[in-house]
């Protein structure tokens, strides 16, 4: 991976970082508890702790993103990122900008 490419890349991961706190922020404030004395129904109690229960999925799935983007723009200058943990064999680019937290090749993904 060339010097360019790694600071195309660096930029991308700090571009998605920003969005993703954006959307962590957004689902605890989603997952925030559901108070018994709100005067709503109780079809649409059942509908708001199920909206509730989808949005801790999503949190915690946002979460982990997070984490994985965080160290990948720690190692995005270092000799070893951008290569496949499984394999050794270098990540495609493409790959990587379309998923810069990437430690594996698509082959070894699938396995």
């Amino acid at each position: 991976m060339t010097g360019k490419e790694r600071e195309i890349l660096r930029k991308k991961i700090v571009e998605t970082i920003g969005r993703m706190e954006k959307e962590v922020e957004r689902l605890e404030e989603a997952t925030r508890p559901i108070s018994p004395e709100n005067a709503i129904g109780r079809v649409s109690r059942m509908d708001a702790i199920n909206s509730k229960g989808v949005s801790e999925a999503a949190l915690r799935s946002s979460r982990r993103k997070l984490s994985s983007l965080r160290l990948a723009l720690a190692k995005v200058g270092s000799p070893g990122f951008g290569i496949c943990t499984r394999c050794r064999q270098p990540i495609p680019p493409a790959r990587l900008m379309y998923m810069p937290e990437s430690t594996r090749c698509v082959r070894c993904a699938d396995r």
